[in-house]
């Protein structure tokens, strides 16, 4: 966990190899911070607790896992909690609320269900982890808990024998544990990055996370709670200091560039997934990268900068807090960042999410890489798992949308650099599960890894291979292999699902046209077409001038930038991306536009419509103009 003492131990062990005098970088470096988190009382286990009218208890929940394989009972395994929730002991009648969604909250209330002072009961998925709470505290209730059930992430299956140790399905007594937080950074130093001198909010000022005692408990509790329950939570909150680890490749002509490469350090157990299989990819990449190095075979165009971040769990903080403190830096001379957490999920096919201008250089990459058992490329093995019908390519693997899951998610959305975020993962057709199955628990171990996972941790080495595949490719080609025009694809994409029938007629009636905005994304295509043909005639120039290739790299470089939008999003922390922001909609357009109308459909308030098209169209036209030659 964040800020133990292993950690601590993890810091050294990153520093020692980044600074290995046969196989390190150029420079390893660490970087503290005083950030906020929250932990479990270790002398009073939080529980869940069946309280009858004479005050007897027939029923506690376990207050943690069952010892299967000797790991769970290393007494450093913290117990189950909720990070962040406040400490209380509220009782009250058990009412299950589905998945903790606003809807669901109001169903019950329709139903006649009356949840003032209630405990309400829900499981994980449908609502992020704090949302359950607070929209639970909106209805009166006065304490939350919440269970992992085996029908989203067992595929059902919910027997011991059938279970780890003796399948990759969670057992009956497994709690996930988890940050419940809306927001991701410091909690208490929003855009600032958290030092000692740095100004803090009151505590009370903070947003996003539980008003009520809330609690995980494995689906072996949740099936027994019927009745009267007590939620005991006495977690604390506090200031520790936790460290990013910083790696340091200097580039040989532009040192000034940097190319981002991340994984976080922290877990909540023994984290051998999430995220040991993402720093074992990247301190082998690094290792194989530094052995060229000192040996002087190779040394890149471009800077590499790789990060460990700290208490990602908590809320990406590392990564936010860096990006924070460098935000000028990094905002104006970074290329890209390519984030591996979880290196593998599953061994059946590669999974990217990312922004459109990664497509090309993750498509050449995963052409180059073989699959674990050598039998296709990992490009064709992905297309047969995850694919999509491209109005210019044909049949392609499908790049994922980048949400805020992981440490990418300050640099794609604050600062506006290109990112992806890379792993292995399952046949969907073969399992339902939410997520690999001992996820966040105290059964992801390195036997589990080995045995359920990545037998031979042949996966492993595939996701290292195309990452480290994309990482050089990105510091070393003349010319950056980002694609404009794959983005003005998705804007297409985006404007066709603003332009149906039923949302067209009720703009038309508000006096609203689509038409500036598809003006807009006109001008960003001729504008990307045009960049795309000075790029060609740069390839074919035997000598072409060292001016006229940064030009043309600024402008692939700052292209995700002209999407920020600080002013877009005011109630919503570092989201300012206005093309990859979250989406309440189910209208898969501009997200600020798809909720603005899906919100004035229900209030008639079509102010917000007008304005977020027009932040939409701005933002467009700017990163036309950004493409465009730049005498214009």
């Amino acid at each position: 966990m964040a800020t133990t003492d292993g950690d601590k131990e993890l810091v050294q062990l990153l520093l020692t190899r980044w600074r290995n005098p046969e196989t390190g970088l150029d420079l390893a470096t660490e970087v503290v911070y005083d950030v906020f988190l929250s932990f479990p009382d270790s002398e009073r286990p939080n529980s869940v607790v069946v309280v009858l009218e004479n005050g007897t208890q027939p029923f506690i929940s376990q207050q943690k896992e069952k010892n299967l394989t000797a790991d769970q009972n290393d007494p450093a395994v913290v117990r189950p909690y909720a990070a962040y929730a406040p400490p209380g002991n509220p009782q009250g009648k058990l009412v299950y609320a589905n998945q903790g969604k606003l809807s669901d909250y109001e169903e019950l209330v329709q139903n006649g269900i009356e949840l003032n002072g209630t405990i309400a009961i829900t499981r994980y998925g449908g609502a992020g982890r704090s949302a359950k709470a607070i929209n639970g505290a909106k209805f009166g209730v006065i304490g939350v808990v919440v269970y992992t059930d085996p029908a989203d992430i067992n595929d059902g299956i919910v027997s011991e024998e059938q279970t780890y140790p003796n399948s990759w399905y969670m057992p009956p007594s497994g709690v996930e544990r988890g940050s419940y937080s809306d927001h991701f950074g410091d909690l208490l130093t929003p855009y600032y990055a958290a030092k000692d001198f740095t100004y803090r909010i009151p505590e009370d000022n903070i947003t996003g996370i539980p008003l009520i005692p809330t609690q995980p408990i494995g689906f072996e509790d949740a099936k027994i709670l019927i009745c009267n329950v007590q939620v005991n939570v006495y977690n604390h909150r506090r200031i520790e200091k936790s460290s990013n680890v910083l790696g340091l490749i200097r580039g040989s002509v532009e040192p000034d560039r940097y190319v981002l490469y991340g994984n976080h350090r922290d877990s909540w157990v023994h984290g051998a997934i999430d995220p040991s299989s993402g720093t074992a990819a990247m301190l082998e990449i690094t290792r194989v990268l530094g052995k060229m190095l000192k040996e002087g075979k190779w040394r890149p165009r471009r800077s590499i900068i790789f990060g460990s971040w700290g208490a990602e769990e908590f809320g990406l903080i590392g990564s936010t807090e860096y990006t924070e403190e460098f935000f000028s830096k990094l905002q104006q001379r970074s290329v890209a960042y390519i984030n591996v957490d979880i290196a593998v999920f599953a061994n059946a096919t590669l999974s990217v999410s990312g922004t459109p201008p990664a497509q090309s250089v993750v498509f050449k990459a995963t052409k180059q890489v073989r699959t674990p058992d050598n039998s296709n490329s990992v490009y064709e093995n992905w297309k047969l798992y995850f694919n999509r019908n491209s109005s210019i390519y044909g049949v392609i693997p499908r790049l994922g949308s980048l949400g805020a899951g992981s440490d990418y998610a300050p640099f794609i959305h604050y600062l506006g650099i290109t990112s992806m975020d890379i792993s292995y993962t399952y046949d969907r057709s073969k399992t339902s599960a939410r997520i690999y199955p001992a996820y966040h628990t105290a059964f992801d171990t390195f036997d589990y890894a080995d045995r359920f996972i990545d037998p031979g941790f042949t996966s492993h080495q595939t996701v290292a291979r195309t990452a480290g595949n994309i990482l050089m490719r990105l510091a070393d080609t003349l010319i950056l292999p980002l694609n404009v025009t794959d983005y003005g694809e998705m804007l297409e994409q985006m404007y066709k699902a603003a332009d149906h029938e039923d949302i067209v007629a009720d703009l038309r009636n508000h006096n609203i046209s689509l038409a500036p905005l598809q003006a807009a994304i006109a001008q960003f295509k001729s504008a990307a077409a045009g960049l795309d043909q000075r790029i060609a005639s740069l390839q074919e120039e035997e000598s072409p001038s060292p001016l006229h290739v940064r030009m043309v790299n600024d402008q692939l470089m700052l292209l995700e930038r002209a999407f920020l939008n600080p002013r877009a999003f005011p109630d919503e922390y570092y989201y300012s991306h206005i093309i990859m922001a979250s989406r309440s909609s189910s209208i898969a357009t501009f997200p600020g536009l798809a909720n603005a109308y899906s919100s004035a459909k229900v209030s008639g308030n079509w102010e917000k419509v007008r304005q977020h098209l027009t932040i939409v169209i701005q933002a467009i036209e700017n990163a036309a103009s950004i493409l465009e030659p730049v005498a214009q």
